[in-house]
């Protein structure tokens, strides 16, 4: 190899050719070229955001993490006071709740530049039927016609909750022929939807990155693109949002909200919302079975003490499964503990004390399996103080923590009761959920609760229209969900969401949907 030698002179030109190109490099990656001899020094906007449940797919059509991230949307939507407005359907109508005619706004593109018309929203929700048993139980469709820009919807039976139930994120529609040319793993990781994001890059179960559809209908995007990570790990999520790794973060836990809010950079967002927390009841189970056994565990729930120590203030001890803040939301007296009682509950369901304080019957110890998830970081501390109480009633809890709940619930047998939270009332309407959590083919139906008389009412509320007489039916169905102990409602918790400053115009959302938005901006 020939030797070669570096003069002074020469060292210097290298090192300032080095140089040149060295700020070069730096100048073409952080700034644009305007007209010839003008440079812009703007930087591309973005925002990183962490969600608490990690996503498998961008499958639409059987997660949220699409519309949640502004990749695709629905025919309809709800409005800041959970009122119903359109959205890619520009209005709506129908004569006897069974014909319902959309008209599909006309100024609409798929990500690919597909026109958005009646065929195509056909052919998604076709798809999401398929792909969804539950969603096809719940749009109770019987058959679809497309012409130009109108839909005609016809459904099984009189159905006035069918525009509430295409709020639904497993509505979102999607260009189905995309799916055609790509094949469906792919689309199911970078579907093509009409929101003001399209996705750029998904890692299963990590992140996805969504970068700004300039030719999106509502207006152009206010930021670039956008990070959005899964951790279901509270304090790791709280951790970036203090160290400034992320400008979102949801579901924090709330012990960590003081240290947050000292840091002049940061807002913590605590919201008012839909949702419940509280105890499923695995009807298979022979052990929960018995109501007076399930009237029992009710009593040795200490509610006040959920929303006090373990969420510090930022939720309100529930009666039932709406909050009674809304209309329909019961006025009941909030139960307190009542370990007393509760023994004397179980023992009218032939449960004894032993030498050692426990309930057993036929010899054999009450002991029951609760399932519970850390993607809400209450949940497991809600099931640990349940676990301490109920030992004062002689009943052992066993706690098993679970990665996926939904999963593990759907796919077992063999638990008894579960820490759990749903957002009961997404549509400003207490239909959605008691459809799905209480009838025979309900997708949150994992217990197989099977009570007559609540069928009959929700069969009912499905086809009434007048508000009144609904608000009505869904307080008697309440009533009876408590009066069978279906569930037992713990709290009505606050969506609790931290925000870097730098992020502007935008604020947390009850309904929990519409998080990405194209007015979402950053300084």
């Amino acid at each position: 190899m020939d030797k070669i030698f570096f003069s002074t002179k020469n060292l210097l030109v290298w090192l300032t050719s080095l140089f040149v190109l060295f700020v070069a490099g730096c100048s073409s990656g952080n700034s644009s070229s305007g007209k010839e001899g003008e440079t812009t020094n703007e930087e591309e906007k973005n925002v990183t955001m962490i969600f608490s449940f990690k996503s498998p797919n961008m499958d639409p059509h059987t997660g949220f993490t699409p519309i949640r991230t502004g990749v695709t949307e629905t025919l309809l939507k709800l409005d800041k006071d959970s009122n119903l407005e359109g959205w890619l359907a520009e209005n709506w109508s129908t004569k006897d709740n069974i014909t319902w005619e959309f008209a599909i706004r006309d100024d609409i593109t798929f990500h690919d530049g597909t026109k958005l018309n009646a065929e195509g929203v056909k052919a998604s929700l076709e798809r999401s039927m398929d792909v969804n048993e539950s969603l096809s139980s719940s749009l109770k469709i019987k058959s679809m016609e497309a012409e130009g820009q109108t839909l005609t919807i016809t459904t099984t039976e009189s159905y006035p909750s069918l525009p509430s139930e295409l709020v639904n994120p497993y509505t979102s529609i999607v260009n189905t022929k995309a799916e055609k040319k790509v094949g469906v793993e792919v689309f199911q990781n970078a579907p093509v939807g009409t929101g003001p994001f399209k996705v750029k890059n998904f890692i299963p179960n990590q992140e996805v990155q969504v970068s700004k559809n300039d030719s999106y209908w509502a207006g152009e995007p206010k930021i670039d693109g956008a990070t959005i990570r899964f951790n279901e790990d509270a304090n790791v999520r709280a951790l970036a949002l203090q160290s400034k790794e992320a400008d979102i973060v949801y579901n924090l836990p709330a012990e960590g909200i003081e240290a947050i809010g000292q840091d002049k950079e940061l807002t913590v967002e605590s919201v008012a919302g839909l949702r419940s927390h509280f105890i499923l009841y695995n009807q298979q189970s022979t052990n929960v079975s018995d109501v007076k056994v399930r009237q029992a565990l009710n009593l040795l729930i200490d509610r006040k003490s959920i929303a006090d120590d373990i969420m510090l203030g930022h939720a309100e001890p529930a009666n039932g499964p709406f909050n009674s803040a809304l209309p329909f939301g019961l006025e009941d007296k909030i139960q307190e503990l009542n370990v007393k009682k509760a023994k004397e509950l179980l023992g009218e369901a032939g449960y004894t004390e032993n030498a050692k304080g426990l309930m057993e019957k036929d010899g054999k110890p009450l002991t029951l399996e609760m399932i519970t998830y850390k993607a809400r970081p209450e949940l497991p501390l809600i099931a640990q103080l349940f676990q301490s109480d109920a030992l004062k009633a002689g009943v052992t809890v066993e706690i098993k923590n679970v990665e996926n709940a939904d999963t593990h619930l759907a796919e077992n047998t063999d638990w008894d009761l579960a820490t759990y939270s749903n957002n009961t009332s997404p549509r400003g309407d207490g239909s959605y959920f008691l459809n799905t959590a209480f009838t025979d083919t309900g997708a949150l139906n994992v217990g197989k609760i099977n009570i007559p008389t609540l069928n009959d009412i929700i069969q009912e509320l499905n086809r009434t229209t007048d508000a009144e007489k609904r608000t009505k039916l869904t307080k008697s169905a309440a009533d009876i969900i408590n009066e069978h102990v279906a569930h037992s409602y713990a709290v009505y918790p606050n969506i609790i969401v931290g925000v870097n400053n730098r992020v502007t115009n935008w604020k947390p959302t009850a309904e929990e949907y519409y998080i990405l938005t194209y007015t979402l901006d950053v300084k």
